[in-house]
């Protein structure tokens, strides 16, 4: 009898650590920009500032003290959110993609738009930006979101509709959800970014939010 039980045991182990907690939760930092739905992040080379893209512009954020460097609007072919967010290798520069896939490239020293594509070989070309998805048929109702999806050793965070996270295992098996309860736009993708030990995503009413990956 007593082989009996430590066998149960035994096979109920591993259940019990695959719905181990992936993500800590709550999150562990809350940075608040502007009022807006976040769409795509990204961190500087140097890890000391964050880009935001928002449905109306983007702003650079300080990551240690949370304060906002620069805004930077962004109106291109009758669109002003901005679907992909990215630095190049040092960090002086920034690109803007919408959804049309037009591009648009910022000083982060300055804070002004650059006149210019034409010495920024880092940026995407029209053809890398079309494999993307960035599509200017999408509709509002069918938006393209960048980074829906990241790996986590043999993990894969996944956001969806409605503003949650789902957290799959290797054979594809839901192992932890992050839910946002004050989510209002149940058409919202929130992006999903790993860094460090923090995985980043985003709400629909201008947060970002920083947890802990174990």
């Amino acid at each position: 009898m007593g082989h009996r039980k430590l066998s149960i045991a035994i096979a109920v182990l591993p259940a019990l650590v695959s719905m181990a907690q992936v993500i800590s939760v709550p999150a562990e930092r809350e940075l608040k920009v502007s009022k807006a739905e976040v769409v795509s992040l990204a961190v500087a080379p140097k890890g000391d500032r964050l880009l935001v893209g928002l449905n109306k512009g983007a702003e650079l954020y300080d990551l240690e003290t949370g304060k906002r460097i620069f805004a930077l609007p962004y109106n291109e072919d009758g669109g002003t959110a901005v679907y992909h967010v990215a630095f190049n290798d040092n960090g002086e520069y920034a690109v803007l993609i919408g959804h049309s896939g037009k591009r648009v490239v910022w000083s982060m020293k300055t804070g002004k738009p650059e006149p210019s594509l034409v010495q920024h070989r880092w940026v995407p070309d029209p053809r890398a930006v079309k494999a993307m998805g960035l599509d200017m048929s999408n509709s509002t109702f069918d938006r393209f979101y960048q980074q829906v999806e990241v790996k986590q050793g043999d993990r894969i965070v996944q956001s969806t509709k409605g503003g949650m996270v789902n957290v799959l295992d290797a054979e594809g098996m839901s192992v932890q959800k992050l839910e946002q309860p004050d989510n209002k736009d149940q058409h919202h993708v929130p992006p999903v970014l790993l860094w460090q030990q923090w995985l980043l995503t985003g709400t629909d009413d201008g947060r970002v939010l920083f947890y802990t990956v174990r």
